[in-house]
């Protein structure tokens, strides 16, 4: 077991009152979403709400541009789905970069 001359073991001990300013400062300061948090809301209320509710809304709008309607019901979710992930990955990246 090792011991410095003053007696105290070579432990870390967490001192909450401690004011020392090398403690914490590797720790980013949390700001908010920033801008790329905020689109990613953005395109969540368009894939969870916008999107469904033009479907629901107009249900006719993929037969005149021309799409069946097995294939539109089977490929306009994917649109949301597909936005989504890319927004989620674009969004995910920055924050573990640090950017923003």
């Amino acid at each position: 077991m090792s011991s410095d001359t003053t007696g105290q073991d070579d432990t870390y001990v967490h001192r909450p009152g401690n004011t020392d300013p090398v403690v914490g400062a590797n720790e980013p300061e949390a700001t908010g979403f920033g801008s790329r948090g905020w689109v990613l809301v953005g395109v969540v209320a368009l894939c969870f709400v916008g999107i469904p509710g033009a479907i629901y809304l107009v249900p006719s709008l993929p037969a005149l541009a021309g799409l069946p309607y097995l294939a539109a019901m089977l490929a306009l979710p994917m649109i949301p789905a597909v936005l989504l992930g890319l927004v989620a990955v674009w969004s995910m990246t920055a924050a573990t970069r640090g950017g923003d």
